[in-house]
């Protein structure tokens, strides 16, 4: 359902008009279903409305396999031809048996909350003409505008690439993400506000929350509940692009309110209710679906973002100042955007734990167990390196521009590096992300690189890079 006396629901209480069970002589008008993620484009050579821009994290620019369809490391969500919003609009208290005779009316979609084996609420919704919906979920079918998959967690770094699976190959057996997860609501008119709700409308145009489910009744008499791993929302503590910091992480509910956390994931105690937050995504908002995050960006949020053309042309000034290696004097170069796995034999690579940059080498392992070096760092037994210019030891990786520019806070030079994957961006961006924590299993929390996912390491999760100029 949708409202815990919250104003911050589908749409402000006076259209409401929720009113008891009672007989209709005419169905709900058929909804517009279409679930094509661009098809937004207005007759007469209009600029489509874009809402806002969804970016799973841990994909370089693209899924490992390539984005396919509504398979993909980002979709943008456009203004629809026609309206496709619900609103709710009747309550039902009905015995279980007339359940399943409720809910088989196709063209009209409901929620369903089970309290007990001879005892459901099921709530309908009409159609809305003042808003779009637009769903996210792991399924395949037409309803889910953005398909979804599990994010590879803080594993090795995955190269250039995006880590986890997330491409066009078969879904994972153990997905936890929800096939329908969540959906958002986007008004139709300026300022387009953008509204996130737990749970998705299956191909019967139903959420089903059964006897298991968190849910509850609420103060003014209504239903609201939780999914099973939950859906949960960050929104900023101040402006994303100009004072990047991280918020609280919140729950929130199959009708859009807003909850602490619960003390795991699936626990079936609700946490309690944030009456002074509301679902409303801004940009920089991070939306946890229980193994993939999704980053929401406005389109004012984007014009301070780097364009793939941008990044192409700061590569290009990279490589135009002549880097060298400090100790083979050979001339490095960041590969081409488009060649994020395979390493060249130009490519740079840095050493996490202090920035020098140079090119590869097969030498300065410190495989032993021994004590701490000049630098600091005692010397492991998992093939660290020890930096030939400052001596101190630690993981040694090669250098890879970051071309998501969704990802990214400014359109500032890429000066530094993720630790320990070695994704390159500008300082604001690294300083950013390192101090956002990422939900991990059932109640863990890790600062993650944005662009593979991979747990932060060190003091600060992020070096300054240390090029060698040419000696010419």
């Amino acid at each position: 359902m949708v409202l815990e006396g919250s104003s911050e629901a589908l749409c402000p209480p006076p259209s409401l008009e929720l009113r008891p069970s009672c007989n209709k002589s005419q169905s709900s008008p058929p909804l517009s279903t279409s679930s094509q993620p661009h098809d937004g484009v207005f007759p007469e050579d209009k600029e489509p409305v874009k809402y806002g821009e969804l970016i799973v994290l841990g994909h370089n620019g693209s899924l490992a396999n390539g984005d396919k369809g509504r398979r993909r490391s980002r979709l943008a969500l456009y203004k629809r031809p026609k309206a496709n919003g619900v609103k709710p609009d009747v309550i039902h208290n009905v015995s279980t048996p007339l359940v399943s005779k409720a809910l088989s009316n196709k063209s009209q979609h409901s929620i369903s909350y089970t309290l007990s084996r001879s005892h459901s609420v099921i709530v309908e919704y009409t159609h809305d003409t003042n808003t779009d919906m637009f769903q996210i979920g792991r399924s395949t079918e037409s309803m889910i505008d953005f398909v979804v998959t599990d994010t590879a967690g803080s594993g090795s770094s995955q190269g250039g690439g995006a880590a986890g699976e997330g491409g066009g190959g078969g879904q994972s057996a153990q997905s936890t993400i929800s096939r329908y997860a969540c959906r958002i609501m986007c008004e139709r008119s300026a300022p387009y506000t953008a509204r996130i709700y737990a749970a998705g409308f299956d191909s019967s145009k139903n959420i089903f929350l059964g006897e298991r489910a968190a849910k509850w009744r609420t103060s003014d008499g209504l239903m609201d509940g939780l999914t099973t791993n939950g859906v949960l929302v960050m929104h900023p503590a101040g402006e994303f692009v100009s004072e990047p910091a991280p918020g609280v992480w919140r729950e929130i509910s199959v009708c859009g309110n807003v909850f602490a956390l619960r003390e795991t994931r699936s626990a079936q105690q609700r946490g309690k209710l944030v009456e002074n937050e509301s679902n409303t995504l801004q940009d920089g908002s991070l939306i946890d679906l229980c193994g993939a995050t999704l980053l929401w960006r406005t389109p004012a949020g984007l014009r301070h973002t780097p364009t793939l053309k941008q990044l192409e042309s700061l590569r290009q000034e990279l490589n135009a100042a002549r880097p060298q290696c400090p100790v083979g004097f050979n001339t490095l170069a960041f590969p081409s955007l488009a060649q994020r796995e395979i390493v060249d034999k130009k490519q740079p690579w840095v050493y996490v734990n202090c920035g020098h940059v140079h090119g590869y080498h097969n030498w300065g392992y410190r495989k032993e167990k021994g004590p701490a070096g000049p630098g600091g760092t005692a010397p492991a037994s998992t093939g660290e390196r020890e930096c030939p210019m400052c001596r101190r030891v630690g993981p040694y990786v090669p250098l890879w521009l970051g071309c998501e520019g969704g990802l990214y806070l400014d359109a500032g030079p890429p000066t530094h590096a993720f630790c320990p994957c070695g994704h390159v961006c500008s300082e604001k961006t690294v300083v950013g992300w390192s101090q956002i924590p990422l939900p991990h299993g059932t109640h863990a929390f890790h600062a993650a690189c944005p662009f593979c996912g991979t747990w932060l390491t060190g003091e600060q999760g992020h070096i300054k890079l240390i090029f060698q100029g040419p000696v010419d």
